[in-house]
């Protein structure tokens, strides 16, 4: 009797030992899967971060920005005769 008692808890333990790696193993896959597709995430944010530093740069140059104050504000760098220099001392 204390021998089917023993061998009937230890299978009970085999058993759950086996379900606990089981388990175990099915939540590692799907963290793996988790972790693959947010490294993918990332490198598609940082290639678009690349591309919008890039648009950036781009939209930023001195010679875009003349050009859009000339044509959409009408603004034209002033005439020499303008210009007003203030010393400061």
């Amino acid at each position: 009797m204390k021998n089917i008692l023993l061998v009937s808890l230890l299978v009970a333990a085999v058993l759950s030992s086996a379900l606990g790696v089981v388990y175990t193993r099915h939540q590692q896959r799907e963290l793996f899967i988790q972790l693959q597709a947010l490294r993918a995430e990332r490198d598609r944010l940082n290639i678009e971060w690349g591309k919008l530093q890039l648009e950036q740069s781009t939209w930023g140059t001195h010679v875009r920005i003349e050009r859009v104050a000339r044509k959409r504000l009408r603004m034209e760098p002033p005439e020499f005769r303008d210009i007003v220099v203030v010393k400061h001392d």
